[in-house]
């Protein structure tokens, strides 16, 4: 006799007596991609190191790369080839490891959102500042920002431009304050101030006496540079194109830093070029050094800041400008303003 529902035995096949135990087969449950697991993919394609990763990520090497395995077994591909030597990324997990770095931007745009609706100048704002701005600026800037955005704390940081600007494109930072030129797709500017730039003296120098000088014999003087990839020693290459070819170049030591590169000049070593946020205060403060303006056309630096198109926090942007503004550096000028803001947003 059959009855409903209950399994029959066919083919040779026993049923089990009753009141026997049955074993089940296993069912194995594969648990979906999450925003931690492209996480870890981003910073394994970033570091082509498990270990790096693991160490930027804050977890440890093995829960990282059983993330990496499984999501390759999730998506049916291979991300990474992997070596003693080297992890490198395949085709394919080039393009999945930059599809995943936009999500991970989209998905941080969620609670940015939402804090917009609520107050656009509480919780934490993401600064970065290029080297030559940010031992000048910041202190004048944290204060007056305290007082304007007293919920607003800012999480700093100097680098070079280039690391920047992939900080902004990874979304890891919210806006950045750079010189021009500067231009990244998705990336707008605000302009805030243009910076003359001055030559910096020893004192005994025989132009310590003079009212100006002209960029054009800065190549006949040993020159104080930034080390290569800075993006004012470029600047400062351009104020005198001399200086760029082989002879200009022979001439000239490199700073890592303008404090360095002060205390050089100071020493006698050289001549440098500084700008005037940097040089205009040693003008009093320092008996060992001379502040000299260029003669006309009078070289500068246009200072922006840089966000991302999509960065909701606008309010945020429109307070750390005004603060900029009035924040009173030696020698700059407001920038004029083509517009409310001006840029690049594909």
């Amino acid at each position: 006799m059959r009855l409903a529902g209950v399994p029959q035995a066919t083919h040779g096949d026993e049923l089990p007596p009753p009141g026997a135990a049955t074993i089940m087969p296993a069912i194995r449950f594969r648990l979906p991609m999450t925003l931690t697991d492209l996480r870890y993919l981003v910073a394994l394609a970033r570091e082509r190191h498990f270990g790096r990763a693991a160490q930027a990520c804050f977890v440890s090497q093995p829960t990282l790369s059983v993330a990496i395995k499984k999501l390759e077994d999730e998506l049916g591909v291979t991300l990474f080839e992997r070596s003693s030597q080297e992890v490198r990324l395949t085709e394919i997990g080039e393009r999945v490891a930059a599809q995943a770095q936009r999500a991970l931007v989209e998905a941080a745009l969620v609670k940015e959102v939402a804090a917009q609706g609520r107050d656009p100048l509480a919780g934490p704002l993401r600064l970065r500042v290029i080297y030559t701005i940010g031992p000048y600026l910041l202190p004048r800037l944290i204060a007056l920002l305290h007082q304007r955005a007293p919920r607003m704390p800012l999480l700093i940081q100097e680098n070079f431009t280039a690391r920047l600007a992939e900080g902004l494109r990874r979304g890891d930072l919210d806006v950045i304050v750079v010189s021009q030129p500067f231009q990244e797709p998705g990336v707008v500017t605000r302009p805030v101030y243009d910076e003359p730039f001055r030559v910096l003296l020893p004192a005994e120098h025989p132009w310590a006496a003079r009212g100006e000088v002209a960029a054009s014999e800065l190549a006949d003087e040993p020159m104080l540079l930034l080390g290569a990839g800075n993006c004012f020693r470029d600047q400062v290459l351009e104020v005198c194109p001399r200086l760029g070819q082989s002879v200009g170049l022979q001439r000239t030591l490199e700073g890592s830093s303008l404090e360095t590169i002060r205390h050089m000049v100071a020493s006698g070593a050289g001549i440098t070029v500084l700008p005037s946020s940097a040089a205009d205060p040693l003008a009093r403060t320092q008996p060992l050094l001379r502040v000299k303006p260029f003669a006309t056309p009078e070289p500068s630096r246009r200072v922006v800041l840089a966000w991302r198109a999509s960065f909701p926090r606008t309010g945020a942007i429109d307070v750390l400008s005004r603060a900029i503004a009035e924040a009173g550096l030696p020698g700059v000028r407001p920038a004029p303003l083509p517009g409310a803001m001006s840029g690049t947003a594909a």
